[in-house]
């Protein structure tokens, strides 16, 4: 298969990824802005989106949001879900044992992608939500995802020098590639105030036939922390790991990756 990207298709698919995770909706001007595409080439886009109700135009306050269509479209796909639920419920048995956030997350290119999110009774104000994407390197979710690259894939993945996000963000290679092989022994993942100050956060990678399908976590506050916590929550997540692994094995893993 060809794996050329298509810019004009690209586009739409942006725009409509950008006005998911804006609840509000976005004017013509935010979305031109936020996506560098000048507004004579967003306009078509949007009116064609418009027209065929995969986005809705708010005339009170002239802005764009999600429309209709798009939201059938997303129904269609979340009938057959099986596996999805089954991931789910084991992350609201992880928040019952721990008290903390439980998140779940895909690879998107170098990025993590948060697919699901559930909270606690008390939780902890995080940057991550349902829908958006940060570097993988720097984010427990995303070393669990990336265990099985070698430094020379990561190489490949991450061409450019890494941001730092904190004083604490891993920005070498090498030294990541070293927590990478950490986690294939031990299948815990973790990051300590690298994308966010006074938070930490554990991870584990849901593997099927060798190869890596998602990962879930467990972030919390670093002054909520204790030893016994800490082994609390590596024991649930490793618990639940092993149980959504041997879903993933006891069924058809065609439409995991359908879902994944």
């Amino acid at each position: 298969m060809n794996n050329t990207i298509h810019n004009p298709t690209l586009r739409v698919l942006n725009v409509l990824e950008i006005l998911s995770i804006h609840n509000h909706g976005l004017s013509l001007t935010e979305i031109s802005n936020i996506l560098h595409i000048p507004k004579g080439t967003l306009s078509p886009i949007l009116h064609t989106l418009l027209n065929n109700k995969f986005i809705f135009y708010n005339e009170n306050n002239s802005k764009y949001s999600i429309g209709i269509m798009t939201y059938c479209i997303g129904t269609s796909y979340s009938k057959d879900l099986t596996a999805l639920d089954f991931i789910k419920n084991e992350m609201k048995y992880i928040v019952n044992e721990t008290n903390e956030i439980c998140q779940m997350g895909i690879l998107i290119n170098n990025q993590v992608l948060y697919i699901a999110k559930f909270d606690c009774e008390n939780p902890i104000r995080i940057i991550s939500s349902v829908g958006k994407k940060f570097p993988a390197y720097c984010t427990a979710l995303g070393k669990a995802l990336l265990s099985n690259k070698s430094l020379e894939e990561l190489k490949l993945i991450y061409p450019t020098e890494l941001k730092a996000f904190t004083k604490n963000t891993i920005t070498d290679l090498n030294l990541l590639e070293i927590q990478l092989k950490e986690i294939r022994e031990t299948s815990i993942a973790s990051e300590i105030e690298e994308i966010n100050e006074q938070t930490a956060c554990i991870a584990v990678p849901l593997i099927h036939k060798n190869k890596i399908l998602a990962s879930i976590s467990v972030s919390f506050p670093i002054f909520r922390v204790s030893h016994e916590k800490l082994d609390l929550i590596k024991s649930t997540l490793l618990n639940s790991k092993e149980r959504i692994e041997t879903f993933f094995y006891e069924n058809n893993i065609m439409k995991l990756e359908q879902i994944f």
